[in-house]
């Protein structure tokens, strides 16, 4: 009888099955967190150091950082390539699923690989999802719908890389909020000025604008979304809403300004209803 060769096949991928999972920027515990993964999204791994860390490439906005292969499942090729047809994402604040004998809250933003309107799939199997998702994109959106997805994060505390409800930064804030619109923009404010088209004057911007706010040495460090009524939605101390006019943020409770207003971009088309105007 002939030996049977085992061909193995390198796992060079991987995708996120667990809520969120952080990307830090050494290969240490200790080391500062630059982004998450959340529940869905996938990698290429750039990098292997022991058994204890990879270093990876985000497939959704080409981020760098290391990870603990332990928290998530690594994937080859193929299998990387599969998880990529009919992704939906997540619009609801906490979720869960069950997949065989596994219970898994995932948040919003969370991506839905293979969504068939019922179920997705997973590493682990079919998984069944019955809230309110986002597949594909379109030219305009229901302001509302923006506000709906904004205001679930009211109230989430600022964390420097985050992107989930229970820790956020002003980016990540702003990033998965339009991924629920299936708007990408780039992880970093200084990255995502350059999306979109620029709005002359604050008194010309509409609900779903981005707006951007620089330091002294006149570098982006902030970015928030406009809303109605000359307010803004931004994730500073925790995310909140604040006023905003022509010099930047005023904080209603330190009634000051907290930022200085550089540029403001329009990144999709957002519309009310007459009703809804009124």
């Amino acid at each position: 009888m002939a030996k049977r060769i085992k061909i193995n096949i390198p796992k060079d991928y991987g995708i996120c099955t667990l809520s969120v999972v952080p990307i830090r920027l050494r290969p240490e515990d200790g080391s500062e967190m630059v982004t998450q993964l959340l529940f869905g999204e996938t990698f290429q791994i750039l990098q292997r150091k022991n058994a204890s860390w990879i270093k990876i490439l985000t497939h959704y906005d080409a981020y760098e950082g290391w990870i603990d292969p332990k928290q998530v499942e690594l994937l080859t090729e193929e299998e990387f390539l599969s998880f990529h047809y009919d992704v939906a994402v997540s619009c609801e604040a906490v979720q869960m699923i069950s997949v065989k004998d596994q219970t898994i809250p995932i948040l919003i933003g969370s991506s839905l690989p293979n969504f068939d309107g019922m179920r997705f799939r997973t590493p682990m199997g079919h998984a069944h999802f019955n809230g309110v998702m986002q597949m594909g994109n379109s030219r305009q959106y229901a302001a509302t719908h923006l506000e709906k997805l904004c205001r679930k994060f009211l109230r989430a505390p600022y964390l420097w890389g985050g992107r989930s409800l229970f820790g956020v930064d002003c980016s990540g804030f702003t990033q998965v909020v339009f991924k629920c619109l299936g708007i990408k923009l780039p992880r970093d404010a200084y990255q995502q000025v350059f999306s979109g088209q620029i709005v002359d004057f604050v008194e010309e911007s509409l609900p779903g604008d981005l707006a951007f706010f620089h330091n002294d040495v006149d570098k982006i460090v902030h970015v928030g979304v406009i809303l109605r009524n000359q307010e803004i939605i931004h994730a500073s101390g925790m995310v909140r809403i604040d006023l905003i006019d022509h010099e930047g943020i005023f904080n209603r409770e330190k009634k000051r300004y907290t930022h200085k207003l550089k540029i403001i971009k329009r990144v999709g088309q957002f519309f009310y209803s007459e009703e809804e105007k009124n």
